[in-house]
């Protein structure tokens, strides 16, 4: 087969939708790493800053085995945020602000990208729009729920999810280091419950909701 036969054989509908699915993963996730660090270092830990985790590139917050996951099942991560919470005044309060501030990114992104595929959407209807302005719409159609998607799953109280440190902020002491002393086998229950479809049957309803709230609020 020469070049340009090659060239005409690619399933170019299907290399656009995955790299646009890639790019709306690695965004969810780069937002999402980067605001802990910054509600970290807003309450006092300078640790993500000093290991320069305060970026928006994702290469610094990558987990490949993570977004491998994401891609394939929906379900995966990032590279955790480095976070001491001896810096913290209260350090399971700091802590609790610090994971909120993660799913809280994910769900003002989905916000935003609703937003901009209705101005999109709006201008649409008397301007001519070319490939790359669809193409840049079907990565909001993209982002949106899948945003709204990490946002709730983090909030599940599962460790080492976000939602157990938020719940923990709300436990005698003894409770909370006994929740978070499990943190190290969370990860395997999660992939056993993503593996039964348990974790998706959970969300999906509340993602529909949520995202069915945010199209209402624009269109």
């Amino acid at each position: 087969m020469d070049f340009g036969g090659l060239i005409r054989s690619i399933d170019w509908n299907w290399l656009e939708t995955t790299v646009t699915r890639v790019l709306a993963v690695l965004l969810c996730l780069t937002v999402h790493e980067t605001c802990h660090g910054l509600a970290a270092y807003a309450l006092g830990d300078p640790t993500a800053r000093d290991r320069h985790r305060l970026s928006l590139n994702p290469l610094r917050h990558i987990d490949w085995l993570g977004l491998a996951m994401m891609l394939a099942v929906g379900f995966g991560w990032a590279r955790p945020v480095p976070v001491d919470p001896r810096y913290f005044k209260r350090p399971k309060q700091g802590m609790a602000l610090t994971a909120l501030a993660g799913p809280v990114s994910n769900l003002l992104l989905a916000l935003l990208a609703v937003f901009l595929s209705r101005e999109i959407y709006v201008r649409g209807t008397w301007m001519p729009m070319g490939p790359r302005v669809f193409l840049f719409q079907f990565l909001l159609y993209t982002l949106a729920p899948l945003s709204v998607g990490l946002g709730l799953f983090n909030l599940l109280p599962v460790p080492p999810l976000d939602g157990s440190k938020v719940l923990g902020a709300f436990l005698p002491d003894r409770a909370y280091f006994g929740l978070m002393r499990y943190e190290r086998y969370g990860m395997f229950l999660l992939l056993a419950l993503s593996w039964f479809g348990v974790t998706g049957d959970l969300i999906s309803g509340a993602i529909l909701e949520v995202y069915r709230f945010l199209f209402e609020l624009f269109f």
